[in-house]
């Protein structure tokens, strides 16, 4: 089970896409309480059932992503090795090959790490 507040109701939106959009306004804006929960409140991985698994795969690369870009210390959880897909992930559901190509070279380390890929213009529209 997801053990951090934020993360557990943001899995629990209906729409992922609407819950990766609440997270980077969080991210955006540098809500503490939402940062520092993810210090205090850190996911233990071992309990946690594969769709959560897969979940905080993509979340933790956003995460992991703008923590950095704000120079903000990224919790180890969000590192854990099992928090990375075996196989590309590719969050736009109509791409191209050459789409999915474009995206595994340009995303940055955080997505690449994961194997998860995400159109960078999508996440900044927030």
């Amino acid at each position: 089970m997801i053990g951090n507040k934020y993360l557990l109701e943001f899995y629990n939106y209906n729409d992922e896409d609407a819950s990766f959009n609440q997270i980077l306004e969080l991210l955006k804006y540098k809500n503490t309480d939402f940062i520092v929960s993810l210090k205090k409140q850190p996911i233990d991985i071992e309990l946690c059932n594969s769709d959560e698994i897969n979940y905080l795969v993509k979340t933790s690369a956003i995460i992991d992503y703008y923590l950095q870009l704000h120079d903000i210390e990224v919790p180890l959880w969000i590192r854990n090795q099992k928090l990375k897909f075996k196989k590309p992930y590719y969050h736009s559901k109509r791409i191209s090959d050459i789409e999915k190509i474009k995206l595994i070279y340009s995303n940055p380390a955080p997505f690449r790490a994961r194997n998860v890929y995400f159109d960078l213009n999508g996440l900044e529209r927030v």
